[in-house]
């Protein structure tokens, strides 16, 4: 059985940066984030599959760095450079082995998630 615990989050300014770190366990195929801001339907952020590769949203790509630490069943979202529009709850996610949606970020929101995250960035 996939659990996932995530810490980290906070504020920052625009072009700030924060980290979050998730801790998964269970068989899992794909890990990742996605976010929700008020009002928002879910966005997949970022994705990482066993063998590390990795997918991200266009809105994110250059500026956000997912990664796993598979020796301690962690994974880590470094965000840089962020701007207002980067504002929600982000929420630590995984799909168990066997799930029937590939590993890509557009995909992890079907996964089992973790209590949310706040990040706010102020102009």
């Amino acid at each position: 059985q996939v659990q996932v615990e995530e810490s980290g989050g906070g504020s920052v300014q625009v072009g700030g940066a924060l980290r979050l770190s998730c801790a998964v366990s269970g068989n899992k195929q794909c890990m990742g984030w996605f976010r929700q801001a008020p009002g928002d339907e879910r966005e997949g952020v970022a994705a990482i599959d066993r063998g590390g590769t990795t997918s991200y949203a266009p809105s994110v790509k250059g500026r956000f760095t997912i990664s796993q630490d598979n020796a301690k069943n962690t994974m880590y979202l470094q965000m840089n450079n962020l701007k207002p529009e980067d504002t929600a709850t982000y929420y630590c996610a995984a799909l168990p082995t066997g799930s029937r949606y590939a590993c890509r970020a557009i995909n992890i929101k079907f996964g089992i998630h973790a209590q949310g995250a706040q990040v706010t960035v102020s102009s």
